[in-house]
Order: structure tokens, then sequence, then C-alpha cells
């Protein structure tokens, strides 16, 4: 039986609806899952027809799933004439935040094996009043998870983060050795778990130039991150680090490794886009329920043109298949 997956609509505004649907029409992604799109029918009919993508849709419930069409479980209060592409809104925040939590729900109740979601404004959320940095934290607390970790990756490299959607100067502040040591055990224990790497290899990123230098361009190094590598250690796992960033990647050592643990958002993210940026996926380690997100904006520049490339899409719904399967055969 294929997966039963949960898709977001996303910002309508921006690039969501439409990478949506160019990954669902395509049969070779219909083969691996039985996708429910969650969003307003209204505003997937309007953005397929603006598109010109070859798809049916019938309104249903995941207790129903019809032959030849998508199913749409329709929520949010967005109706297509709310569509002002490359603008962020009220409405289409509140429709994008009450179709993460019906995904959520669902979920929980093994209704929807996994979800993904698609990319939403934070500014559109927070008009709606979902205050969140992002929806890695928003989907944390509504599934009633005390402790997450963002994975971002593709074929070449995953990386997760310390800290998240932090502001550059409060990154020091929010890093402490126990706070490297649940972050580096939420992402050995998902490597095993939802990846089936048996005896995963991580490296540590520092988070100072040149690794701190013993304590010359910053103590972080020495007063916190070796000591959570050495911790770790003793639980004989494949940890090494930490390692100066620049040279990390420079060098291509990230080959050697299942995963990279990096201090700050864009300390990963820059040389993973930089690898492969067309097929990103972001995956939340840790929680009790399988979420995935292409790892991409809403694109407001090219929202409502008909250029985005659903490949990042593609990716997360292939990593939410996998990863679902994983759990219910571990």
């Amino acid at each position: 039986m294929k997966p039963r997956l949960g898709i977001t609509i996303g910002d309508f505004n921006g690039i969501g609806p439409e990478v949506v649907l160019k990954a669902i029409a395509l049969p070779a992604v219909r083969k691996i899952c039985q996708p429910y799109l969650i969003g307003p029918l209204s505003i997937f009919e309007s953005v397929a027809k603006l598109c010109k993508i070859n798809v049916s849709f019938e309104r249903t419930t995941v207790h129903n799933t019809p032959k030849g069409k998508i199913p749409v479980i329709d929520v949010g209060e967005g109706i297509s004439s709310d569509i002002k592409f490359g603008q962020p809104s009220r409405v289409a925040g509140r429709t994008a935040g009450q179709a993460i939590e019906k995904a959520i729900e669902l979920t929980l109740r093994n209704k929807l094996d996994a979800f993904v979601t698609a990319p939403v404004s934070k500014e559109s959320l927070h008009l709606a009043g979902y205050n969140f940095p992002g929806q890695t934290e928003m989907i944390a607390l509504f599934s009633g998870t005390q402790r997450v970790l963002m994975v971002l990756g593709n074929q070449h490299l995953k990386v997760g983060l310390v800290t998240i959607h932090t502001a550059l100067r409060d990154v020091p502040l929010q890093i402490s050795k126990e706070k490297i040591i649940d972050k580096t055990t939420l992402l050995y224990e998902s490597l095993q778990q939802d990846f089936k790497i048996k005896d995963p290899k991580i490296a540590i990123l520092s988070l100072n130039p040149h690794a701190g230098e013993h304590g010359v361009i910053g103590t972080e190094e020495e007063t916190l991150i070796i000591p959570a590598i050495t911790e770790v250690r003793n639980k004989k796992w494949a940890i090494e680090g930490p390692f100066a960033a620049d040279g990390f990647f420079g060098t291509h050592s990230y080959r050697y490794f299942d995963a990279v643990l990096a201090m700050y958002h864009d300390q990963g993210l820059i040389p993973l886009k930089m690898i492969d940026f067309e097929k990103g996926v972001n995956f939340t380690a840790g929680l009790k329920i399988v979420r995935t997100s292409p790892d991409h904006g809403t694109a407001y520049d090219i929202a409502g043109k008909n250029k985005a490339s659903p490949s990042s899409m593609i990716e997360a719904i292939r990593w939410a298949v996998t990863i679902s399967q994983n759990r219910h055969h571990s």
C-alpha cells in the first residue's frame, strides 16, 4: 500500500500551489504515494488553470480516495479572488497555517503517514497571528514535541542546525554544551531510524573562524563544543570536530561523513545550496510524525508566472515517503 501523504498549500501568493501541482501531476510521484492536497480547492483549481496543469480535483477526506482525481482536503479561508501574487497577506497566512494544523492533526491520528509543507511567508503567518520563527517551531509545538532538529539535505550532504532562525548576534548566546549534545543525539538517532544508517559518522563544525585558534579568536570551541564532543564520544559514536567551516567545505570533507552539525543557519546552508540548490529538502528530526518541506521560500518574484521548478518539492515528497517507510519497518 502506498504511503498516504498530505501536502499543504503553503503561501498561495507565492509558488507553493504551483510547485505542489507540478509535482503531483507527475505519474512518477503518484506511483510512490497517495497525495492528499490540503488547502482551498478553489485556489488549487485557479493555479492549475493558470499554469495549464492538467489535473482534476475532488473535495474529499482521507477516508475516501477518488479514482483518477487528486483528492483535496478543503481547508483555509482563501478563495481564488484572494490571490495577490508576490504580496504577503493575512488571509494567505491564515490559510497556510490552517493547512499545517490540519496536516499535523491527520498525521497524529494516523490518517496520513507523513506530510510535506509547501513554502510559507513568515510575514503572512505573523499577520494571521501565527507568531513563530518558522514552520519547524510551529509544527513542534502543535505536535507536542519538545526536542526537534532542523535537518536540510540533498543527495550529497545532510546538515543539522544547532540554532535555526536566529539573528547572528544572538547565536553565541543560544549555544550551550547541553544543546550541542542534544542536537547531536537527535541527528545521530535520526540517521539510524529515518535513513537506516547503522553507525552514522557526524562532523561538528566550530563557531568561530579557524575553530577559535585555542581561544585566541573565540572561546566557544574550548568551553562548549569540544566538551560536548568529548561527552558524546563516550557513547562510542563516530563524532569528529570541531572543524573550521571554510576549510571543511573547501576540501569537500563532508564526503567522508553521513551528516554535519552546523552551529547556525547560513554556516550549513550556504554550502548545501551551492552544492545543489534545486533539490534541497528540509526535514524535521525528532518529531513523532514525519514532515518534510522543499528547501526554498515563497519566491514572490516569480509567483504566478509559471516559472517555478518543482524539483525540491519532488525530493521532499520522496524523502517523506522513504522516512515514513523506514519508520514503519523499524
